[in-house]
């Protein structure tokens, strides 16, 4: 007699990427997304604005001299231009944004799991090594510059939603919060490489009175502290004291950011990281961005400035990474990941979708911008063609990514229109309650009315026909003849 077998191990499902976000998560990203949305388009804006007043021969002189109008104390070291006071000053208020996103996602986000973190760290780190590594071989072969490197690593979240926006695409909400995780990725990386590789000199006094002013922020915090009376003054005197130290000043934005507390306590409704968000990312967005935009992107633009972009080879990195490297880094860090993790896309999509969404990922732009400046500082020349390269870059990959996602357009918006039914009208789309008894027992009610409402208006419609029909000469087949 044969001995009984064991039952089969039970087989775990595999784990799927860009499955349904959890309902508060869709919420957030929904909400974060929409305002970098309308950054974006003030973004583009600003962009156009800076193209035309810089480019124009009866505004141009207006440009530069705007660009170049120093102020500021010259006793603390800070008699800045215009467009220093952009880059260093208006960015730290984005990269403070930018500190509070990434804390929030390593303490209530995906990234707080490891197993849900690897697919956007891995992809992040692949689309900015690859850039990189294209600029390098671009460069080294035609015996260019390697101080651009890191200008093609950058992902600009706002640009890339403002494409999305104006092009009316539905990119469901799993690759456009990927999207963002991407980008908050990236931005952490960004700040690593300015800290590490565009610090000449430090000064360490001036490095120890930032250090002593963060430490006093933590404990305000800690304390409980409130008040903006407070924190705003003590956040210019760090970052004044950081940006003498000779580290980048929007280090100091940064590091504050990562200071907020982003998790919620017993009766909270959101954590103070996600209220000082909140009131801190319009300015970011919808000042902040666009004004270093504007003093950022007015270069001279010609057709032979143009054809140069594609001839020299600092600049053609730059073409190159953006478009190139990023869209082959991205994607072939998510097969990565789904290759070593024996993960799989959710039934909804496709290989396609995510090369579209990383070739959207190529739209470099606000630090892009910014480390080209830091690169090649010195060389107004080169900074100036380095930065014509990051747009027309972006544009590329703007372009290329329109083509990509138009094609599965019609696809996209039927998912959204999924994601969004609300059939049971209690204001939480359908897709999250289909596991629930008690939804179905509302559609069960909903079906009831209708199905009542419908045999009432057949019988009035069935009693109203007999009542012709017995009325001589009144309504009836013959009746309703013409005479």
């Amino acid at each position: 007699m044969a001995a009984p077998r064991s039952p089969a191990p039970l087989q775990s499902s595999p784990r799927k990427l860009f499955g349904r976000l959890s309902l508060p998560e869709r919420t957030l990203v929904g909400d974060a997304l929409r305002t970098e949305t309308v950054g974006g388009v003030l973004l583009l804006l600003a962009a156009v604005a800076a193209l035309v007043w810089a480019n124009v021969p009866a505004l141009h002189d207006s440009y530069e001299s705007v660009s170049d109008f120093h102020f500021g104390p010259e006793a603390l070291g800070l008699h800045l231009s215009v467009a220093h006071w952009a880059a260093d000053g208006l960015l730290a208020v984005f990269f403070f944004v930018a500190g509070i996103e990434l804390k929030r996602e390593l303490v209530a986000g995906d990234l707080r799991d490891p197993r849900a973190a690897a697919l956007p760290v891995v992809a992040a780190l692949c689309g900015m090594a690859v850039p990189a590594l294209v600029y390098t071989l671009t460069n080294t072969a035609e015996a260019g510059s390697l101080a651009g490197w890191a200008v093609p690593t950058a992902t600009d979240i706002a640009f890339a939603l403002a494409v999305l926006a104006v092009i009316g695409t539905s990119l469901p909400s799993a690759l456009r919060a990927f999207l963002l995780t991407l980008a908050v990725v990236d931005d952490l990386f960004a700040i690593l490489i300015i800290a590490v590789f565009f610090t000449d000199t430090i000064h360490f006094a001036a490095l120890g009175g930032a250090a002593v002013g963060l430490g006093v922020f933590w404990l305000l915090l800690r304390k409980g502290v409130h008040g903006w009376y407070v924190y705003v003054p003590l956040g210019v005197v760090i970052w004044a004291l950081m940006y003498n130290s000779g580290v980048h000043a929007t280090i100091a934005g940064v590091a504050m950011g990562l200071m907020l507390r982003c998790t919620t306590r017993e009766g909270e409704r959101c954590s103070p990281g996600e209220r000082v968000e909140h009131l801190v990312r319009p300015l970011s967005a919808g000042l902040a961005v666009p004004l270093f935009a504007l003093f950022s992107a007015g270069v001279t633009v010609s057709g032979g400035a143009l054809g140069d972009i594609f001839t020299r080879p600092e600049t053609l990195g730059v073409v190159l990474g953006l478009v190139v490297g990023k869209t082959v880094g991205i994607f072939g860090g998510t097969w990565l990941t789904a290759r070593f993790t024996r993960a799989s896309l959710s039934d909804d999509l496709a290989w396609p979708d995510v090369f579209a969404v990383a070739s959207l990922a190529g739209i470099g732009f606000t630090v892009s911008l910014l480390i080209g400046e830091l690169a090649f500082e010195g060389d107004a020349v080169l900074t100036d063609e380095v930065k014509a390269a990051v747009l027309v870059g972006s544009l590329i990959a703007a372009g290329w990514s329109t083509v990509l996602l138009k094609v599965r357009n019609a696809r996209y918006r039927r998912l959204c229109e999924a994601e969004e039914r609300d059939d049971d009208e209690d204001g939480i789309p359908d897709v999250y309650e289909e596991d629930q008894p008690e939804y179905h027992l509302r559609m069960a009610a909903i079906h009831d009315r209708k199905a009542a409402e419908h045999r009432r208006i057949a019988a009035e419609m069935a009693a109203a026909r007999r009542a012709r029909a017995e009325v001589p000469g009144g309504a009836g087949e013959e009746g309703d003849r013409p005479a």
